[in-house]
């Protein structure tokens, strides 16, 4: 699976997809991935942005559309077994905003270690990765540790190093800084930056504006009818704050000092 001369990594079509009982998650989705791309999908809670990342994942299949990665349309027969199967996990990478969904291993060491295992990398080759990840996210310490025992920002971290010893193309990232301390946050946007390349690929959800502004070089709103309501640059999405209260990504409420009560615009998470 080479993406030589493809343009767009990934391609999605008039994409919907509804949850048991008819209940629709997605709605008309459209819109291309290139390499080098930062994403940020960007929506009120319940608007569908988590339901998306498991789609580009694979874990989840649309209920009408297309979803085409690297050329290939995915499908569960697709993405089950064969050749196209094994590199797309190896390239594509999936942190979740809950991470006791994605950590099962005895140790940090085993949980870092499994993703390359199963792809038959060589022993050498699988030491190394760990270590690498373990190091770039500064979690060396944390090797032998049993994974349910961490801290829920320490947990977050070993998620992300479980997918970066596969050394994916694509990052998908559920509310990435969703537990984590200012300082490890920090530390987060700093690597991220540095992972960024022409090549690689981050798409990530989040209702924190800060990152926004400071990851992705484009945003994709998601609307309360689950479909995208706008697609563009951040400082064109975030200077628009007609929109952004419309979109209900910020929000006005009152304060009280001492006997004066005035508003103030909030940011979902937004630090201020």
């Amino acid at each position: 699976m080479s993406s030589t001369n493809i343009v767009n990594i990934f391609e999605i079509k008039n994409l919907d997809y509804k949850y048991p009982g008819n209940i629709p998650a997605l709605r008309q989705i459209n819109f291309n991935v290139r390499e080098g791309e930062s994403v940020a999908l960007v929506g009120a809670n319940g608007s569908g942005k988590s339901t998306l990342l498991k789609l580009l994942d694979g874990l989840i299949f649309p209920s009408s559309g297309e979803i085409r990665a690297f050329g290939t349309t995915l499908s569960e027969k697709v993405v089950d077994s064969g050749a196209f199967a094994r590199e797309f996990r190896r390239k594509v990478g999936l942190v979740f905003q809950d991470p006791d969904v994605q950590l099962f291993s005895p140790t940090v060491w085993d949980e870092v270690t499994f993703g390359p295992l199963q792809l038959g990398i060589p022993k050498e080759e699988i030491i190394s990765r760990g270590l690498d990840a373990l190091q770039l996210l500064n979690i060396a310490h944390l090797k032998e540790r049993l994974p349910y025992l961490l801290s829920g920002g320490e947990k977050k971290k070993v998620s992300l190093a479980s997918v970066l010893s596969l050394r994916p193309q694509v990052l998908l990232l559920d509310e990435p800084t969703t537990g984590l301390d200012p300082r490890s946050q920090g530390n987060l946007i700093d690597f991220l930056l540095e992972w960024s390349d022409e090549h690689n690929i981050l798409i990530f959800s989040t209702q924190d504006l800060d990152i926004v502004e400071e990851l992705a070089t484009r945003v994709l709103v998601i609307g309360s009818e689950h479909d995208i309501i706008t697609d563009d640059k951040p400082e064109a999405v975030l200077s628009d704050r007609d929109f952004l209260l419309k979109a209900n990504l910020i929000h006005e409420h009152s304060h009280r000092h001492k006997e004066l009560i005035h508003r103030h615009e909030h940011a979902h998470d937004h630090h201020h």
